[in-house]
């Protein structure tokens, strides 16, 4: 259950857990705000929908868990919008709102770097959209992909990362998450995984060459 003790990680990690969207690309927050800006006076407003809206939050949870399609994902959300005061267009809802992603150059040079030299890796993403990985070969980014939608779990449950942990053979306690929401990290940490807050690429990269011993 998700309100176990946390565990304490071990001293030398192994391998690596990373999330997809706001660390291989560019913020999320920032994409959200740039579309919340275009359609309303208020730039953050997807992100209080999800977080203090309660209807606009179970879309969100069914639609990440793979239980609700895009296309009923985005009627949802965009009825929820027009509650609150702001007409926008159902269709390509999702895509609208992650437009301003683009890929981190520096993260994805700092992961092939990890595994060049052995480490293996994990993304480990809430899915939203169906096509939010376009663009993108996952399969080459990392060893393991472990998405909220195929398993029907999301973060931070503790599922989605021992599911991670366990494809990659290696211990939750030997592992890092890199995650730009601190919930999400508090999730892994209750397995024994170390946490790494991203916010910055250079910084991250930086802690990443320090915990494995490499140049990264």
């Amino acid at each position: 259950m998700d309100d176990a003790p946390e565990v304490r990680p071990d001293a030398s990690p192994r391998a690596v857990l990373t999330d997809f969207g706001g660390v291989l690309t560019t913020s999320v927050l920032d994409s959200f705000r740039s579309y919340s800006a275009r359609v309303s006076d208020d730039p953050l407003l997807i992100e209080r929908l999800f977080r203090e809206d309660a209807e606009a939050s179970a879309l969100l949870v069914e639609h990440e868990c793979g239980r609700m399609s895009e296309a009923e994902f985005e009627r949802g959300i965009s009825g929820r919008l027009r509650e609150k005061g702001t007409e926008v267009v159902a269709a390509g809802l999702v895509a609208a709102i992650g437009a301003g992603m683009r890929p981190d150059e520096k993260m994805l040079a700092a992961l092939k770097g990890l595994r060049a030299q052995g480490v293996p890796v994990a993304i480990v993403s809430n899915a939203l959209g169906d096509d939010c990985y376009q663009g993108y070969d996952l399969d080459a980014l990392a060893d393991i992909v472990v998405i909220s939608s195929d398993i029907g779990s999301r973060k931070p449950g503790r599922r989605i990362f021992q599911t991670a942990c366990d494809r990659l053979g290696v211990e939750p306690t030997a592992c890092v998450m890199i995650d730009d929401l601190e919930h999400n990290l508090r999730g892994a940490a209750r397995l024994g995984i170390r946490s790494l807050h991203h916010v910055d690429s250079d910084e991250t990269a930086r802690a990443l060459g320090e915990l494995f011993a490499t140049g990264t």
